[in-house]
């Protein structure tokens, strides 16, 4: 295969190709296996804790997060490092492998890409108490959601998949992630409309 074909079209879209392909050297993986993040957070220095052990989380706080807001977050690390340089990352436990993957991929490329932590600051107060929002870098947050969804399914391996007629729900099961990423990497790698055409064929 040429070198034209490993990366997708589109300048920002084979950036992020080549990073998350040196990701998946780093971690001795073949283009056509799945990535485990687990194994990469190690070398990026970040623990996972378990949700169950977070201590001092009222009880309305615990449910509310497990409860009616768990479609509101995936997950995140800590923006201060701990004594020996780790930083805390704690995942929704009530999501899946798949979208758990993605997440922790997209928290490991903040780290290799060296993207400063985000923080949370105070916008406003009201009646009910204090709103807190996060001080967002888009340009950050896309570099390191895109980079990671690459390293979790390169673009080679995809197309390959695509021209062998493969389905969406298939190539997922295959890299360990959700079909609305692996769809997310047809559209963005423009994968999409030859998808679309083995998919009527």
């Amino acid at each position: 295969m040429t070198r034209a074909l490993k990366l997708p079209p589109g300048e920002k879209w084979r950036r992020f190709e080549l990073q998350a392909s040196g990701f998946r050297d780093f971690a001795g993986v073949r283009p056509d296996a799945a990535l485990d993040p687990f194994r990469l957070a190690k070398f990026a220095n970040l623990l996972i804790v378990d949700f169950a052990q977070i201590q001092n989380l009222s009880e309305t706080t615990r449910e509310r997060l497990l409860g009616d807001a768990s479609e509101e977050w995936s997950g995140g690390a800590c923006s201060h490092a701990l004594p020996d340089g780790r930083r805390i990352v704690i995942l929704n436990p009530n999501h899946g492998p798949a979208r758990t993957n993605a997440t922790l991929m997209e928290e490991v490329s903040h780290v290799f890409l060296g993207h400063q932590p985000s923080r949370l600051k105070v916008l406003a107060t009201n009646k009910s108490g204090r709103t807190v929002a996060r001080d967002y870098r888009h340009a950050d947050e896309e570099a390191a959601y895109a980079t990671g969804a690459a390293a979790l399914v390169p673009y080679s391996t995809l197309r390959k998949f695509v021209l062998e007629g493969r389905r969406s729900a298939e190539i997922a099961r295959h890299f360990r992630v959700s079909r609305e990423l692996v769809e997310y990497r047809l559209k963005v790698t423009r994968l999409w409309r030859l998808y679309q055409t083995g998919l009527s064929a």
